[in-house]
């Protein structure tokens, strides 16, 4: 079956997370995502060590395979001039080129957009930053962290007085990276249909996250006064909309509408407390809510739930969640063969479905280093005797052995 993006040429020259992200969407939607990797050690994720505390080293593998599944892997050398005519080249036949390197990098190495563009004026380049390509920290380095601390949404989460809280996703990385250069990508992709031209897209870490803070510039450009950590509504300052401790965990409470709440009152017999849903932590009325709670556990929850329609979950550990007949459903969990692999890889599957073109996620493996350069290269017309010059002279690299080391320490 035809995927939506067949046909799409996407060179990737990121590495990490925001950048395969973005290119792991369009390549499961059928994009050819050529991954260039440079002729060391290439992507850093192929090398990073295990993700978290207790993980098994043979889990490295995966990373990598969780963002570069379906991808092809070619390997030049950006600082041999040989390399970057290869680069011109297929750049030439490419629709897309994604790149996430500090503003300047790419342009002092004679590839930037506007030598990328001569070559090739309906090119979309898209450049994933943390701070864009202008203003004052342009040059500055960053992590998901850093950008989320400089836009306000760090100092929004957590409880009042209490320490800022991280996410356990990267909100900044894939949510005001990669989802948004994604987005930036089509819509430029779209207009080329009509002027017959590409363009530059600029994708700001810290400007995509902060855009995750709408509704709450919005109330304070209004004259809202600045909120403080805890005192949003929808971020843990209202009694009918929090996370609660139960008798074996922790179940959350979502009843921000009043006859969400008004069912959960009336379902634990406390009707008294229906006025009460937008009293604050501390008070009397988020006391008694909480001793409903710390009464059954989750399970008994989870039936209350079935039962009185209020917006009412457990908090499950992560392995309950990838265990849950829900994920199941929704196919967010999938199966990949890789080579070398005893078996199986499982990995998350597509969150966008479409009705008659869904998304494939499971069509190819993840490439081995450099393991696709000559068909790359023979592809944009080299000749054999020219592909063994430009191996000889160091422009590019081939398929390479299983890489080690840790980014951590380089």
């Amino acid at each position: 079956m035809s995927l939506p993006l067949d046909g799409l040429r996407v060179l990737d020259l990121t590495r990490l997370l925001p950048g395969g992200f973005c290119s792991l969407m369009l390549a499961d939607f059928g994009a050819d995502v050529v991954k260039v990797e440079d002729t060391g050690m290439g992507d850093y994720v192929r090398w990073s060590p295990p993700y978290y505390e207790g993980a098994e080293q043979t889990a490295r593998g995966a990373l990598f395979l969780a963002l570069n599944r379906g991808k092809r892997s070619i390997r030049i050398d950006l600082k041999n001039e040989r390399g970057r005519e290869v680069l011109l080249r297929l750049a030439g036949d490419a629709d897309v080129l994604i790149e996430s390197f500090r503003p300047g990098v790419l342009d002092r190495l004679g590839v930037g957009y506007e030598h990328l563009r001569q070559v090739n004026p309906r090119l979309v380049y898209c450049a994933i930053t943390g701070y864009g390509q202008d203003g004052p920290n342009r040059d500055r380095s960053g992590h998901d962290m850093n950008y989320l601390g400089l836009n306000g949404l760090l100092g929004l989460t957590g409880e009042r007085e209490g320490p800022p809280v991280q996410a356990a996703g990267q909100i900044a990385d894939i949510g005001g990276g990669a989802l948004m250069a994604a987005l930036g990508v089509l819509v430029a992709l779209r207009e080329r249909e009509r002027s017959g031209e590409g363009q530059f897209v600029d994708c700001s870490m810290f400007d995509g996250s902060l855009s995750w803070l709408a509704l709450v510039a919005a109330a304070m450009f209004a004259g809202g006064g600045v909120p403080g950590r805890g005192e949003l509504p929808l971020a843990g300052a209202v009694v009918c909309y929090r996370p609660y401790r139960c008798a074996d965990g922790y179940v959350t409470l979502g009843a921000l509408e009043p006859k969400f709440w008004a069912a959960f009152c009336r379902g634990v017999g406390r009707e008294d407390l229906v006025e009460h849903a937008f009293d604050p932590p501390g008070s009397d009325a988020h006391q008694a809510v909480c001793d409903v709670f710390a009464s059954r556990t989750r399970e008994q929850w989870r039936l209350f739930a079935s039962e009185h329609d209020c917006c009412l979950e457990p908090v499950l550990d992560f392995d309950e969640a990838m265990r849950s007949a829900l994920v199941a459903s929704r196919e967010m969990v999938v199966e990949l063969e890789q080579p070398g692999a005893r078996s199986p890889v499982r990995l998350l599957g597509a969150p966008i479905k479409l009705s008659r073109t869904p998304a494939d996620p499971t069509r190819a493996p993840g490439p081995a280093l450099g393991e696709h350069t000559h068909e790359v290269l023979a592809s944009a017309g080299y000749s054999t005797q020219e592909i063994a010059s430009l191996h000889e002279a160091g422009a590019v690299a081939g398929a390479a052995a299983s890489v080690q080391g840790s980014f951590m320490s380089a």
